[in-house]
């Protein structure tokens, strides 16, 4: 079974994501601020991260930082899902190593097709 991290601040996003990727097939694990989704991050070690950029404690562009630059975790895809649209967030995002950078708000089909793609279905 394929574990997915989901760290966003907003219940209602996070609901709506772990109900349509579980219905898929995906285990997922779910932080409500950033310091707790980067310790789940290291603790289950997980297949792919859904991520928000603001959020209380530590936001979404540190986390992907400090994950990308460590060996141990650098090859977890991380989608950041986020309101923040313009050109220099997507930059900031590219430079921090994330994967996919999804502007919010977005299609749940899409998420799950983008999971998909960076670690095939959930079966």
């Amino acid at each position: 079974m394929k574990k997915i991290l989901i760290v966003d601040d907003e219940q209602d996003i996070v609901e709506s994501l772990k109900f349509i990727l579980e219905v898929s097939g995906y285990t997922c694990y779910c932080a409500y601020n950033g310091e707790d989704g980067l310790r789940l991050a290291k603790e289950l070690m997980p297949d792919l991260i859904i991520l928000d950029v603001m959020m209380p404690k530590i936001n979404g562009y540190k986390i992907s930082r400090l994950l990308k630059y460590d060996n141990k975790y650098k090859d977890i895809p991380i989608i950041m899902l986020t309101a923040r649209s313009q050109t220099e967030d997507k930059l900031i995002g590219e430079e921090t190593g994330v994967n996919e950078y999804m502007t919010k708000p977005f299609e749940l089909d899409q998420i799950v097709k983008k999971v998909e793609e960076y670690i095939g279905s959930a079966t």
